[in-house]
């Protein structure tokens, strides 16, 4: 199917590919917490271990597997505390958990940069796997499950990109960040802001779980860190001097080029609703 798919052009290649992902992705949210949870916590997995595999082009060498292992694990944590079925004191497992880095890198005697591959380390858990956990914080909320909260972000998400896509391709003329994208334009990012308010007030009307004001909020944040997030990741793969993160997705790429927009957004979401919500 793969193979078919890569034969179309790119746009009918982006279009079915983001028919049967967000087919996969309303019903692992719409089913239950549970399905919601194995869903994210997969592209999570796979989106980290992205990231160590693109490090490892650079020559560099990440604890891949164990870093990987640490995301899971706060991952797991975060649900299972916020779920109330286990304690808030077991967060404290994550403390000892990342301080083995340390002595594992002590044993790898082929590691001339041990300390810039520790922190390589490090910077894959937090850059990706922090954010995917703490999608459960928000859909977890005091009154139970709450579906509404994540599918309405990636809406605004989607709609941000695909306003930016369709109107940087098309009136697209002033760049907006030349030295690390040269494709994306200002016309691309007032189009996705635009495309993200309009998702934001169709929200307000059936998607009552926040007030219509913090939507708009939402959007907002969006607009601006995930065009700074997609940014990010076209820094980090000029700085390995690669076009796509992976090709998994026909049409998208990776998982970090179809996500990378969530990475960055993610952690000012849920600290502006925690505070404000």
């Amino acid at each position: 199917m793969t193979r078919k798919l890569n034969q179309l052009s790119n746009l009918s290649q982006r279009i079915i590919a983001a028919v049967i992902g967000v087919s996969i992705i309303l019903v692992g949210v719409l089913y239950n917490e549970w399905t919601s949870w194995v869903l994210f916590l997969t592209i999570s997995v796979l989106t980290q271990w992205e990231f160590y595999k693109l490090l490892k082009l650079d020559a560099n060498s990440p604890l891949a597997f164990y870093g990987t292992f640490c995301g899971v694990v706060l991952n797991v944590l975060t649900f299972f505390i916020e779920k109330d079925l286990i304690p808030f004191k077991f967060y404290y497992l994550v403390v000892p958990l990342l301080t083995a880095t340390f002595f594992i890198k002590l044993y790898k005697k082929k590691d001339s940069k041990p300390f810039a591959n520790l922190g390589y380390t490090f910077l894959g858990i937090i850059y990706v796997a922090v954010p995917f956990a703490l999608i459960n914080e928000l859909v977890l909320t005091d009154t139970g499950y709450e579906p509404k909260l994540i599918l309405g972000c990636l809406f605004i998400l989607w709609s941000s990109d695909t306003g930016a896509y369709f109107a940087g391709r098309f009136l697209g003329k002033r760049k907006l960040f030349e030295r690390v994208s040269p494709k994306k334009t200002w016309e691309g990012f007032f189009g996705g802001a635009i495309l993200s308010l309009i998702v934001a007030f169709i929200l307000t009307k059936y998607f009552n779980c926040i007030l219509p004001w913090q939507w708009y909020i939402v959007a907002v944040i969006i607009a601006i860190t995930g065009t700074l997030g997609d940014l990010v990741e076209s820094l980090f793969k000029r700085s390995i001097a690669i076009k796509d993160s992976g090709s998994l997705i026909p049409g998208h790429g990776g998982f970090m080029d179809r996500f990378d927009g969530l990475l960055l957004s993610m952690p000012f979401i849920v600290t502006f609703l925690k505070i404000f919500g």
